[in-house]
């Protein structure tokens, strides 16, 4: 399977992280996509740089403000001082219940808290080449598929599900899975479907289409009332507006096994299959190993064949897009089976 992959996603590569109030070495690190990578090249899969400008679909999918904000943070937070540049910037206070998000302050902390869900998503550098590269390659695998491919991989980092239309949160900062469904949406496809199957819901991705019936989004995930992130996720919502019906929510509990996970995955590829799309995005989450550090459900690898498989079985062209899993070692090596049980299938 051809997969868009960009060495520019190391350029992201924060040193540290916030984990129940402790400083600890971030889970999303270039180690990822280059295990990923690896295992890619060993199997014989192709690579390729991606060559299509996501600028104009990132604005359909993303406020204007945000994206301005995003791409300037870093010039921005060393303008204040230049010893900034050995720090990474942490929100400290958000808009929430009763306060204004409507106007944009001018001090850089309130204005990172305004568009950030949680202090989980460390800024650095590189983090808007990287992000960018991986919308980039989210839009290259669109293009691709409309030239007549089965499929395409983005083997991207850092992941896009929890990032919504105007903040980040997650580890995410653009939306990969929502950029390829409205660049197939531009290209054509009356209808897309999007599948999230990260163990942690993709709250950015159903916020962004949640009114909307021409992309259906479907997820399977643990469940919100104990797990990350929290807020978004449960089996009651179903979209509004005119995108009443068109989500699917499907939490599980902590510890599901894999018999009940892909039980719910037979329930989410039958709404699949009623809603008739023209084609399918995957936001590829692998976390649902059973060796992950930060999710609770028991896949183990010869799983995502099977996953591959199911996925073939729905006959639509398809986008996979890398999500979670921070099991690094095992990443690529679970990343293959998807691609070439959909290959098999």
């Amino acid at each position: 399977m051809i997969t868009f992959f960009s060495e520019q996603h190391a350029l992201h590569d924060p040193a540290w992280e916030m984990f129940r109030g402790n400083r600890v070495a971030c889970l999303e690190n270039p180690s990822r996509a280059q295990f990923v990578r690896d295992q890619l090249v060993a199997n014989g899969h192709v690579l390729l740089e991606p060559d299509t400008d996501s600028g104009p679909v990132l604005a359909q999918v993303h406020s204007a403000r945000y994206l301005a904000f995003l791409q300037a943070a870093w010039g921005d937070w060393l303008a204040l001082d230049p010893a900034n540049a050995g720090m990474q910037p942490f929100p400290s206070v958000w808009p929430v219940r009763t306060l204004r998000s409507d106007v944009e302050p001018l001090n850089f902390t309130a204005r990172l808290g305004l568009y950030s869900m949680d202090n989980g998503s460390p800024l650095v550098a590189g983090t808007w080449v990287a992000a960018k590269a991986g919308a980039d390659a989210a839009a290259s695998a669109a293009a691709f598929l409309g030239r007549g491919a089965r499929g395409v991989f983005c083997a991207s980092r850092p992941p896009g599900h929890h990032a919504g239309a105007d903040f980040m949160g997650g580890y995410c900062f653009l939306n990969n899975a929502a950029v390829a469904a409205q660049a197939l949406r531009n290209r054509g496809c009356a209808r897309v479907a999007v599948l999230d199957v990260d163990y942690h819901h993709g709250n950015g991705t159903q916020s962004i289409f949640y009114a909307r019936d021409d992309v259906l989004f479907v997820s399977l995930h643990g469940d919100p009332r104990t797990e990350y992130p929290f807020y978004l996720g449960h089996a009651d919502e179903t979209g509004d507006g005119a995108g009443a019906g068109f989500n699917l929510n499907l939490p599980l509990a902590a510890g599901t096994p894999a018999v009940v996970w892909f039980e719910a995955l037979a329930q989410a590829c039958e709404r699949i299959a009623r809603f008739g799309g023209d084609a399918l995005v995957v936001s590829l989450g692998l976390d649902t190993f059973a060796g992950d550090p930060i999710a609770s459900f028991s896949l183990q690898s010869d799983d995502y064949f099977r996953l591959g498989e199911r996925l073939a079985g729905l006959g639509l062209p398809t986008v996979f897009v890398l999500e979670g899993g921070y099991a690094a070692a095992e990443l690529g090596v679970n990343a293959v089976r998807v691609i070439e049980g959909f290959e098999n299938g």
